[in-house]
């Protein structure tokens, strides 16, 4: 959808104060991400046109959808399709939930972009993050360092104050060091044809793509699923 840069600053503005107020509406968090983010976009695509794979994912454009993932739920357990799988049941998430690209023109660029969004869910589950506020901010963090998205870094500059005292100190103290390390020492990420590597062991792949797994959280900051007695009711 073409926006002269009135209109994109007015919907930036707009869609980011929605978005640190409601860090779970992901329309928001998409929108901010498009309106600020074609240079960081321009800036993947030329690395992924330097890569055979990147060059491959930029020619045949693969969408992460329930249909390209339904074979996650008959992997092998260890597997990276199994964990995936597992993420994504206890979550009740849903693969084609991700929010479309609107407000970037270039279909390329456009594309950059929506492969972003689609891959997020596989880089919590590689680097074991997860997805309450705390989880997400870590994960987005990382993606900062590895895509220059700036609405990656802005999510943890603002969101963060959502944070209890102590979390967001552990987050800055543990967690950001943790995002800086892991984001410069795993392979690149945007360039990775993560469809193909559903049947392999989980394992292995962290060690192939030099994933560093986040710490382990305290307790009160673990995934605990809906079917679990442990859990507090909501």
């Amino acid at each position: 959808m073409p926006l002269n840069l009135p209109q994109k600053a007015a919907l930036t503005v707009l869609s980011a104060v929605g978005a640190l107020l409601r860090p779970g509406r992901a329309d928001l968090v998409g929108v901010v991400g498009e309106t600020t983010g074609v240079g960081a976009a321009k800036q993947l695509r030329d690395r992924m046109r330097a890569d055979a794979t990147g060059r491959m994912l930029l020619q045949g454009r693969p969408r992460v959808t329930n249909a390209s993932v339904a074979s996650c739920w008959d992997m092998e357990p260890g597997t990276f399709g199994a964990a995936y799988a597992q993420f994504m049941g206890d979550r009740n998430f849903q693969a084609d939930s991700r929010p479309p690209v609107r407000f970037v023109d270039d279909a390329e660029l456009a594309y950059v972009l929506t492969r972003a969004r689609e891959v997020h869910d596989f880089w919590h589950v590689l680097f074991d993050c997860n997805t309450d506020i705390f989880g997400e901010l870590a994960i987005k963090g990382l993606e900062f360092v590895q895509t220059g998205l700036p609405m990656s870094g802005l999510a943890v500059a603002g969101a963060q104050w959502r944070l209890p005292a102590s979390d967001r100190r552990l987050l800055n103290t543990i967690y950001m060091p943790w995002a800086l390390r892991a984001g410069i020492a795993c392979t690149d990420l945007i360039c990775l044809d993560y469809e193909q590597h559903f049947q392999e062991d989980l394992d292995e792949l962290r060690k192939r793509w030099k994933i560093i797994t986040a710490p382990l959280p305290p307790a009160h900051l673990r995934f605990r699923s809906k079917q679990d007695p442990a859990s507090p009711s909501t």
